[in-house]
């Protein structure tokens, strides 16, 4: 998740809003046996609706590149679901590229223009039918709509948000509980602001399907 688009949110003096309570740990499954991996294919391919999110490792030096995402952030109504990306074959690959590449899930979620470059690159997975909620909610706005920003909005709460946590080390195998709630809210905080301006009577445009990239011509024969 891109979170510069709440920037100007944090600038303007307002009143202090109620915290926004997200995610329980409870309700948040680190996907990585062949139980969990079951589970999360059936509540995941029984969506009509996903939150989608992805946490990538943070880069310090100039010119260093990112070789996340190295978390994948897949929420329903009631469970989020996290896919740790390693350096080796994740066997959840073939789950998460059924789902998110699937023309019957909607998936939405904030600022995802990164996130969907990065499962291109990394994993070979070309995300269909993606609402990124950041620009479909702006509504008359010139800026995106961050995360924070929404929740204040249509919730009239405060999602708290940690430069501290976000930039933590997300290719650990081992995630921290405050890194594992952080990025579940990010993923179903999208959901619940999809679900609330739904039922407002809002809808989206239609989801033009994602083009593949063409694959490269072959060289030419060599003349004789």
């Amino acid at each position: 998740m891109n979170d510069a688009a709440d920037l100007p949110m944090d600038t303007e003096a307002g009143p202090e809003l109620p915290p926004y309570i997200g995610i329980a740990l409870a309700d948040v499954l680190l996907v990585r046996g062949a139980a969990e991996l079951e589970q999360a294919h059936t509540a995941l391919l029984s969506a009509d609706v996903i939150g989608f999110d992805t946490e990538s490792k943070p880069t310090f030096l100039k010119g260093q590149t990112s070789d996340g995402p190295h978390l994948v952030q897949l929420s329903t109504d009631a469970v989020c679901y996290l896919f740790q990306i390693g350096t080796q074959p994740s066997p959840a690959l073939p789950l998460l590229k059924e789902v998110l590449e699937s023309e019957q899930i909607l998936k939405v979620g904030f600022g995802l223009s990164d996130d969907v470059r990065r499962l291109r690159a990394k994993l070979g997975i070309e995300p269909q039918r993606v609402a990124d909620l950041s620009v479909a909610l702006r509504g008359g706005q010139r800026n995106d709509l961050g995360a924070k920003s929404a929740v204040a909005r249509f919730f009239g709460q405060k999602l708290q948000k940690s430069k501290k946590i976000s930039t933590t080390n997300w290719a650990a195998p081992r995630l921290s509980e405050r890194q594992i709630l952080y990025a579940a809210d990010d993923a179903q905080v999208a959901l619940r602001i999809y679900r609330h301006w739904i039922a407002a009577g809002n809808a989206l445009p239609p989801q033009r399907p994602v083009k593949n990239k063409r694959k490269p011509r072959p060289p030419k024969p060599a003349a004789a």
